[in-house]
């Protein structure tokens, strides 16, 4: 074996583990295009694998059961869409009246921080910090982007047909070539990362329904787009749940301009974020599951920068499959320690025996 020749110099196998690795990200990166789609459709597969199982269990033949599934997922795709995309095209035709009253409000500000102080707040801090046109250029690219990326949903869904399609015999190959037992241990680990997701978008969509109908009991435009987003970031435990916020925080400065309104809007998030985030999502999924904050914090770093934006939606569930594989493999499971919240639970000593 070719690390047999290192085991008298851990330092060169360091290396050599080192250089590997950096070739598997520079292939995430350069094959960004087939395995991002590739990704998204392995996730709706895990997530669809029971309306499937279900269907086969009524006697439906395994074509049709498949195509039921992916028609079944084309299906609430589409429903989002459009329910997604009439608000989107009001969002974009408003996007500059925006601007313009963030950045009016931004001088406001300045001049009362000079009334208040004496200090001239503009001698230091530019009044030109929100650009309108850079901000309209941006949200048409974002917006543009999300929508030239659903030019490929016809590629993710022939991928996710396929990966239905082997998971009825995929598991009896992977016997068939580990044996019994790390067959076993993938079926776990499948279960596992089903299980994650289920849960996981359970609670993201009643985060996002929850969000809507707040901010639309609060007058804010664009409930619905404002849902939606909420529901996609909550995917982002911690750092999601803030970015998902700003907009709903900014619209209120423009549309109300009252401190007291911003605070019923950060109030809402923070209330739902800490009842679905912190305390309904950790007790069903339980804290083994967890990931530690810098974990959640370096992997949507590291995934954005190899991903790009979808990447980094993606982070999170990424790294808790990563982890569920990781808890699942003997030799590596320290590593799974390592990106636990939590170390796990020291078992107590077993009881001494009591004598005659």
């Amino acid at each position: 074996m070719i690390f047999d020749r290192y085991e008298e110099h851990p330092g060169a196998r360091l290396l050599f583990v080192l250089a590997c690795l950096f070739i598997v990200i520079y292939g995430l990166q350069f094959a960004s295009a087939i395995l991002l789609p590739a990704a998204l459709a392995l996730f709706l597969a895990v997530l669809s694998l029971p309306v499937m199982l279900w269907l086969r269990k009524h006697r439906v033949p395994s074509g049709f059961a498949v195509l039921g599934t992916v028609m079944f997922n084309v299906g609430v795709v589409g429903i989002i869409f459009l329910v997604a995309s009439q608000s989107v095209s009001a969002f974009q035709s408003r996007i500059g009246v925006y601007a313009r009253e963030l950045q009016a409000l931004w001088e406001a500000l300045l001049v009362w921080v000079e009334s208040r102080t004496g200090v001239s707040a503009s001698t230091y801090i530019t009044t030109d910090l929100i650009d309108p046109a850079a901000v309209v250029d941006f949200a048409r690219g974002a917006v543009g982007r999300a929508f030239d990326f659903l030019g490929t949903t016809f590629l993710i869904f022939l991928i996710m047909a396929f990966m239905l399609g082997e998971a009825m015999v995929f598991p009896d190959k992977f016997r068939a070539i580990t044996g019994d037992g790390a067959g076993g241990r993938m079926e776990k680990v499948v279960k596992e990362v089903q299980t994650y997701l289920g849960i996981k978008t359970v609670v993201s969509l009643a985060t996002g329904v929850v969000i809507g109908a707040w901010t639309a009991v609060l007058n804010l435009d664009f409930p619905v787009l404002l849902g939606l987003v909420a529901f996609l970031l909550n995917y982002v435990p911690t750092v999601g749940s803030i970015i998902a916020a700003v907009p709903a925080l900014l619209l209120s400065f423009v549309l109300v301009g009252t401190v007291g309104h911003a605070l019923l809007v950060a109030l809402g998030y923070g209330i739902v974020n800490t009842l679905f985030g912190n305390i309904l999502e950790p007790n069903l999924m339980g804290r083994r599951l967890g990931l530690s904050t810098l974990v959640v914090v370096l992997s949507l770093l590291f995934w954005y920068w190899v991903w790009g934006p979808l990447g980094a939606l993606l982070s999170v569930p990424l790294t808790v499959v990563v982890k569920i594989w990781l808890e699942n493999t003997p030799d590596l499971r320290w590593v799974a320690i390592l990106l636990d919240k939590a170390p796990p639970p020291v078992p107590e000593p077993a009881p001494e025996p009591v004598g005659d």
